[in-house]
């Protein structure tokens, strides 16, 4: 199993985390974004920089990935095409993108994009905590301890 993450809005706090997985139990963490992204040095970490554009660290990740490998991330789409393609898609606030759950969080991603399109103001979402660092960690350990293989 691998992690990609996609790294272009991922928390630090939340890569840290990763860094510190991809020590313990010597697996392969890969950050994929269209900048130049700075990784702790590690035989085990490592950034990918692709070129501009939309959804192109999105593709990239979709094309690396391997049935059973962990994605990070935030966009609903790219956890659809993780879904597809038979891997595990987790957000930064500690929850999973499963098939029970991806229809409905596209649908509503769609109305916002409408609600926007119209004028109204959505706000955002809620500022990135301590409960949300604490509930992806905890979420990780446990697909971990199902999934990884320990060294």
């Amino acid at each position: 199993m691998q992690i990609w993450v996609d790294a272009d809005a991922c928390p630090v706090v939340i890569k840290d985390i990763l860094y510190r997985v991809a020590e313990r139990l010597q697996l392969n963490v890969t950050l994929v974004a269209n900048q130049l992204m700075r990784v702790p040095p590690s035989r085990f970490v490592r950034a990918v920089q692709v070129p501009s554009g939309a959804d192109v660290a999105d593709a990239e990740i979709v094309r690396l990935l391997a049935p059973g490998d962990l994605v990070v991330t935030g966009d609903i789409p790219l956890a659809a095409d993780v879904l597809i393609k038979g891997g595990f898609a987790l957000n930064p606030r500690g929850e999973f993108y499963t098939d029970d759950n991806i229809a409905q969080m596209l649908t509503m991603r769609k109305f916002m994009d409408e609600l926007r399109g119209s004028g109204v103001d959505t706000g955002g979402p809620a500022p990135f905590g301590q409960a949300d660092r604490q509930n992806f960690a905890n979420q990780l350990d446990r697909h971990l301890a199902r999934h990884a293989k320990r060294p």
